[in-house]
């Protein structure tokens, strides 16, 4: 099998939740030995909506990065790296502006939610409005040929290629076009019923969560409005708690027994839930002991992203040269 270099990433806004886990965490540890892979931590990205907690963001770097290490991103298999620590992304996102309208960003449904949800109406950042040209350079810097993303992810692939294909078009034949690898449950959705669950809607459940915090977020999920009695037929389409069990429950024959029970009537939401409670514990369980060892070391996982950072910008700076090269930029 012919070795693919991979990119992938999160904004340090807060720890990871199971949500990312099912979106793109789990690919990352499954392709970390096939391939060459590159985990981002978009910290300059995370500036876009919060310019004005640039602490929050900084001590989230570590927080996130505890977090790839507990799921089982190997440092010597990935290349854990911070972005505000490598300047030709920057860059390549100021060149990639020339080859992308404003009309085109408008039209990214999944900036336009986002929008929408943080209520900057006219009041939009202008990082935050271009941050998929941001998303795109990442990409492009690193000739990533593979992204592991969720599905909300998708326009930014889109538009990556986009970049890619008119870029090489415009100048020369530099940059790869890339492709999206979805996780088994593309989206996870939240423990309110919300099809999305995040920090900032109240719905998640972080993989660091102590035992007693994930009991008390499971008790506290939605269900099926109409189940009022255990007797009454419930719905397990749109109830979180059949989708956490689809992501995360291994007793296959088991599940699909409490569908059809809860179903046809005769199981309460109780059961279910402290069933639920039980794989997620299980789960989870070995996520946070070892998040916990690396918690006694921040000086040696900040290392960690130091030595990967500056592994990272060999290949940045390498096609950045490249691009500018094509853009008879290189002028001594």
């Amino acid at each position: 099998m012919q070795k693919e270099t991979i990119l992938t990433g999160d904004r340090p806004t807060g720890s990871l939740h199971l949500g990312h886990y099912t979106g793109s965490l789990e690919n990352r540890v499954r392709l970390q030995t096939q391939h060459q892979q590159f985990v981002l931590i978009a910290d300059l990205q995370a500036l876009t909506d919060h310019a004005h907690e640039p602490e929050m963001v900084r001590e989230n770097v570590l927080e996130v990065a505890l977090d790839y290490l507990a799921v089982g991103i190997d440092p010597a298999q990935s290349t854990i790296c911070l972005q505000s620590m490598i300047p030709e992304l920057a860059e390549l996102s100021f060149f990639y502006m020339n080859l992308v309208s404003v009309g085109r960003l408008e039209r990214n449904p999944t900036v336009k939610s986002e929008i929408k949800a943080k209520g900057f109406e006219k009041n939009i950042p202008v990082g935050f409005q271009t941050y998929p040209i941001s998303q795109a350079a990442d990409i492009s810097a690193f000739k990533a040929t593979l992204v592991p993303v969720g599905d909300d992810q998708l326009p930014m692939i889109e538009l990556t290629n986009e970049i890619v294909r008119k870029f090489n078009r415009t100048y020369k034949p530099v940059l790869v076009k890339t492709r999206q690898l979805l996780g088994k449950v593309s989206r996870l959705p939240g423990t309110d019923g919300n099809p999305k669950m995040g920090k900032s809607l109240g719905n998640a459940i972080f993989l660091k969560d102590s035992p007693d915090t994930i009991t008390k977020k499971v008790m506290k999920m939605y269900t099926d409005p109409n189940h009022i009695r255990v007797s009454d037929p419930g719905t397990i389409e749109g109830n979180p708690v059949f989708s956490f069990l689809d992501a995360f429950g291994k007793e296959e024959e088991k599940i699909a027994d409490l569908k059809a029970h809860y179903q046809r009537g005769g199981l309460g939401d109780v059961t279910i839930k402290k069933y639920l409670n039980e794989v997620l514990q299980e789960f989870l369980r070995p996520i946070r002991t070892k998040r916990e060892e690396y918690e006694k070391a921040p000086d040696h996982v900040m290392q960690l992203i130091k030595t990967g950072t500056d592994k990272a910008r060999e290949v940045t700076s390498q096609t950045l040269s490249e691009v500018k090269s094509a853009m008879a930029l290189s002028f001594y």
